[in-house]
């Protein structure tokens, strides 16, 4: 969680409400967010912190932090292995 997030340069995000639509403009796949996932990619708009990521989702939704944390932690681990984000 000491890391921190920013967006690869070659994604288009497409928001749509409650959802979101990543394009991977380099891999020409597109990647779909949930209501949470869209809320993460727009707190992402600069590098962020991952602690403070965590921080915003335990204010916002109601679920416990470790769950926010494990869930998070999953995307983040899906989205980099997509070449959609880059941990530092």
């Amino acid at each position: 969680m000491s890391r921190s997030v920013r967006r690869s340069g070659h994604v288009l995000c497409q928001d749509d409400g409650d959802e979101a639509v990543l394009l991977d403009l380099a891999g020409e796949r597109y990647f779909g967010l949930n209501r949470v996932g869209a809320r993460i990619w727009q707190l992402m708009e600069q590098p962020t912190p991952l602690r403070a990521l965590h921080a915003a989702l335990c204010v916002e939704f109601d679920a416990p932090a470790e769950r926010i944390e494990r869930d998070l932690l999953a995307l983040m681990a899906r989205l980099q292995d997509a070449g959609l984000i880059e941990l530092e």
